[in-house]
Formats: C-alpha cells, structure tokens, sequence
C-alpha cells in the first residue's frame, strides 16, 4: 500500500464512514479498492469501531455503485 499522510487517512476513513460515497469513489480519489479501505479502517479504529463499521457497510447499496439505484445522485449540503 502506499504512504499516505495522516491528512489522507482521516479523509479515507471520513469517505469510508459515508453512505453515499461509494467506494469506487475512493479508489478514484486514492486508488484504493474496497479490501484497502477495509485494512485500513481494521489498522486505524479501535476493533468495536471497526466491527460497527462493518456491520453498517456490509450489503450497502449506497456503497457500491453497481448495487446502487439509478436514483440515487450526488448529495451536496445546503451549507456548502
């Protein structure tokens, strides 16, 4: 894997915590596929943090865009 900055791992671990950032959108951004993030997230959160995580993303359709529904589109906050 490659060295990422402390600053890249909080914004990997934010992406991750998402519903609506695939992660398709992380490998983009970082080239990660979704087993990186995965061992990432295992190595950066204390191991409950971790297995909510898991349990939260696991069948997901938000987080991958081939289950996704074509309905579902780019959020952006009002406060943006």
């Amino acid at each position: 894997m490659k060295n990422f900055s402390p600053s890249d791992i909080s914004r990997i671990i934010e992406m991750a915590w998402e519903d609506r950032t695939p992660f398709e959108a992380i490998e983009n951004q970082f080239g990660l596929k979704e087993n990186d993030v995965r061992e990432i997230m295992r190595k950066k959160l204390k191991p409950s943090s971790f297995r909510m995580w898991r349990k939260r993303v696991s069948g997901r359709k938000t987080k991958h865009l081939s289950l996704r529904s074509k309905d579902v589109t780019r959020f952006k906050s009002k406060n943006q």
